[in-house]
């Protein structure tokens, strides 16, 4: 009977239990039945966590300043070692674009300049600028091949005309009037050469320079076209505005003036009046053509006299004869064209003529002998 009593109180001791826990409220940040959070602490303050930005909040800004300075000197020590490490120093060096300069010594001047930077550190622009100052080199461009290569592209200069310098050498120019050496025996030949470089290296002269080149690209188009190129061999371009020829072959003393402009028909009408004077008994006196507009005028010498032939109108036949375009032969001595012409009209007579004075000196003689 005991039992029973205390087995009844035992288990209404239970009930009242589990009503007390039921009815208590939850606490804060228990955890939920899906989640499972930690459980908060008892004072309503969150669990503290290592972290390097709370670390930092307590050191000194001039530490933090410190620090800093330290890492990025750290940085660059170790930049400069792995850029100067074997591994980016140059093992190749590849030249394209090379026909007539010299790949070898690009190459030499680029081992040289990157010998203690390296391919890393090594300065292209200043490089390729430098490589461009060499004779012949229009442009060039160095670009990485890390780790250990170097690739330089060449835009060579082209030669397009040969000058006649003033110490008598004949010398390539590019379009642009730069100089590229020497001309060779085995180089083909250009049409003809240029007279009248201006050899000053001043901005002035490049500007002129570049402009003859122009001019003489001009002829040779102009003068081609009318098959004329192979009589002459040299262009005087000393004024652009005034060119001459001087010709080639047995008439190699002959300069032929033509101007400025409308090159290929001046120097074809100039040269077809030429060759009609040249069957006169003075055409081998012959020194120069010149073109004048509305004339073409031929000059020849013969011991101390010199001749002007005036034989052309502007825009005459040039395959018609002298005779038929109204030509005139005026002779003219070195002093003056118009005294000549005035002499010219003067009429002549050959009975009769004016004693000089050796004359009068070998009459008076004649007279006072005694017979």
């Amino acid at each position: 009977m005991e039992f029973k009593v205390a087995q009844a109180g035992s288990l209404h001791y239970k009930l009242m239990k589990e009503q007390v826990i039921a009815s208590r409220p939850a606490r804060r940040g228990a955890p939920s039945a899906k989640g499972g959070q930690r459980p908060a602490r008892r004072d309503g303050k969150e669990p503290s966590r290592f972290s390097p930005r709370a670390l930092l909040a307590y050191v000194p800004t001039a530490m933090k300043i410190a620090f800093g300075i330290l890492a990025l000197i750290g940085l660059g020590i170790g930049y400069r070692a792995a850029s100067s490490a074997s591994l980016f120093q140059v093992r190749a060096v590849e030249v394209v674009g090379t026909s007539r300069t010299s790949a070898e010594e690009i190459e030499g001047l680029v081992r040289r300049a990157v010998s203690r930077t390296g391919v890393w550190r090594a300065d292209l622009s200043a490089l390729s600028t430098e490589i461009g100052r060499t004779p012949g080199v229009r442009r060039a461009v160095v670009t990485r091949v890390l780790p250990d290569r170097l690739r330089v592209r060449i835009t060579e200069r082209v030669p397009l005309a040969v000058i006649r310098n003033a110490a008598g050498h004949f010398v390539w120019v590019d379009e642009e009037g730069v100089t590229l050496g020497q001309m060779k025996s085995t180089d083909q030949m250009p049409p003809f050469f240029i007279l009248g470089w201006n050899e000053d290296g001043t901005n002035e002269a490049r500007e002129e320079n570049v402009e003859r080149v122009k001019k003489y690209q001009e002829a040779v188009r102009e003068w081609q076209s009318v098959g004329l190129t192979g009589r002459v061999s040299e262009i005087n371009l000393f004024d652009v505005r005034d060119v001459r020829a001087q010709l080639a072959g047995d008439d190699s003393q002959i300069e032929v003036r033509v101007g400025g402009q409308d090159l290929g028909n001046r120097l074809q009408i100039a040269l077809h009046d030429l060759d009609e004077y040249k069957q006169t008994p003075r055409g081998r006196s012959i020194t120069y053509v010149d073109y004048q507009g509305d004339n073409v005028v031929l000059g020849f010498t013969s011991g101390g006299d010199t001749a002007t032939n005036n034989a052309t109108g502007t825009g005459a036949d040039p395959t018609a004869p002298p005779a038929d375009r109204g030509a005139t032969v005026v002779a003219a001595n070195n002093k003056s064209n118009a005294k000549a012409v005035k002499d010219k009209d003067k009429p002549k007579n050959d009975n009769k003529r004016k004693p000089n004075a050796r004359d009068e000196k070998t009459a008076h003689a004649n007279q006072s002998r005694p017979r």
